[in-house]
């Protein structure tokens, strides 16, 4: 008689997560000018939630969250690289939209309104052990700091130490926002060293 070797089982609430994932991944809710491709990168062990927009056009090619210029200077302001940036079991990505919304006169649309009510009660509280949450852009701080949040992004941000510890509000790391960040050196100054040490702390 040989022992069978042992293989460690996965939890309930794994399993859970991994089935909603798929049921994301087939959602047909919304209309939108293109084949739907959510994109939601989770794992039950990941200490940081980044919650941003919705998926641009690139993102929606690859599959892959913030896998475009705007997740390089993310990513910049992290201080992180690609691979640890993309451990699922350290960071999680869940956008307000999944999908990419499709874009006019060049830019891209909101998150459709369809798709934060209908997953994000049932996906974040799987997420148990995420630390720290980052709300890139006005969409998901209105949706997580509700009526904390300020008239503007910018004095959203401007207003990050009056939030609690467990979230930071960011503003989106687009090239398009390059002339803000300019006019806002206290970014860069103030809030990037606790960005960094927060996260550190999260992931420790």
């Amino acid at each position: 008689h040989r022992d069978l070797p042992s293989f460690p089982t996965r939890r309930s609430s794994d399993l859970a997560l991994d089935a909603l994932v798929e049921e994301i991944r087939a959602c047909g809710a919304c209309e939108l000018p293109h084949a739907p491709r959510p994109v939601v990168w989770v794992h039950p062990q990941a200490r940081i939630l980044i919650a941003g927009q919705a998926p641009g056009r690139r993102v929606h090619e690859s599959g892959v969250p913030w896998d475009d210029p705007s997740g390089d200077r993310l990513r910049a302001w992290l201080e992180m690289d690609r691979a640890a940036f993309y451990d699922k079991s350290k960071i999680a990505v869940a956008a307000m939209g999944f999908c990419y919304p499709g874009t006019v006169n060049g830019a891209d649309l909101p998150p459709r309104r369809e798709c934060a009510p209908l997953w994000r009660p049932k996906l974040l509280p799987m997420l148990k052990n995420v630390r720290l949450t980052l709300l890139v852009g006005a969409y998901a701080q209105r949706y997580h700091l509700g009526a904390a949040v300020k008239a503007t992004l910018g004095e959203t941000v401007r207003a990050w130490r009056s939030y609690p510890p467990d979230v930071m509000p960011l503003p989106h790391p687009s090239w398009r926002n390059s002339a803000w960040l300019k006019r806002n050196p206290w970014f860069e100054q103030e809030l990037l060293p606790e960005l960094r040490a927060r996260v550190s702390s999260a992931l420790r």
